[in-house]
């Protein structure tokens, strides 16, 4: 069985004292929450990584970061490797957001690099792929998605592959309060799946695990949780607050 994920990406947002606080927040709220196939994890800023692992060791949470460079070292100030991530025992990292994308030029080509780096350092990538909006109305949402999956993500062997949690994120949909339907995430989850089914083979499709992110908040998430191919949800502005967050989470 797959596992279930929600995910917090926290973006560039928290002090030092908000991030403990929501941090300790999300870990109290969890204590009394039986996890069992399901899985929360943390995404703070760089900064807060440590705090984060330094609680997640007696909590119900993992800790993921935002983002990654491909190198193991070297002269890329501001950078951080995944051997530094490795080090301070995160599992999970984000990477192909739509942000970084956008507004830091990050092509099909790095992002693959970045797959590779995170897996020898014994990382979960968290890829996300989609579509922008004129993508969407021109009905090319499906070719976008799959040349992203083809050019980034479909070089991995089927073990790597296994180690890879997508996140399908409607760009159009992130920080817009509209979300995609229920059935148009259904719709490209389900797609998704065909795709690493066809590539790879229907048993790995039916265990890699596909979140949606999108405007997800807790007045909508059970019902885009309740599609077959939705297995939770990568969470940004809904996730600063610890109470909606774990709103979220409960309808898993």
């Amino acid at each position: 069985m797959r596992k279930k994920i929600v995910a917090g990406n926290w973006k560039m947002n928290k002090t030092f004292l908000e991030a403990e606080e929501l941090i300790a927040q999300v870990a109290e709220a969890l204590e009394n929450r039986k996890l069992k196939d399901k899985i929360v994890v943390l995404c703070p800023p760089f900064l807060f990584l440590e705090l984060a692992t330094d609680i997640a060791v007696e909590s119900n949470f993992s800790v993921g970061a935002q983002n990654v460079y491909p190198d193991d070292r070297g002269a890329f100030t501001g950078e951080i490797s995944p051997p530094m991530l490795e080090s301070m025992e995160v599992e999970y990292c984000i990477i192909g957001h739509s942000e970084r994308r956008k507004y830091f030029n990050e092509s099909h080509e790095f992002l693959a690099r970045k797959l590779d780096a995170l897996l020898k350092h014994n990382i979960k990538p968290v890829f996300c792929c989609g579509e922008l909006l004129p993508e969407r109305k021109a009905k090319k949402h499906f070719k976008v998605v799959e040349k992203q999956l083809n050019e980034s993500l479909f070089h991995l062997n089927k073990e790597e592959m296994s180690e890879v949690v997508i996140a399908y994120e409607p760009v159009w949909a992130i920080g817009t309060g509209v979300n995609a339907t229920s059935e148009q995430a259904q719709e490209m989850h389900a797609f998704i799946r065909g795709l690493i089914a066809k590539k790879y083979s229907k048993k790995l499709s039916g265990e890699i695990t596909i979140l949606y992110g999108g405007s997800c908040n807790s007045k909508n998430a059970k019902e885009l949780f309740s599609n077959p191919d939705v297995d939770g949800g990568l969470i940004g502005g809904a996730s600063l607050k610890a109470e909606e967050f774990i709103a979220i989470f409960d309808a898993l």
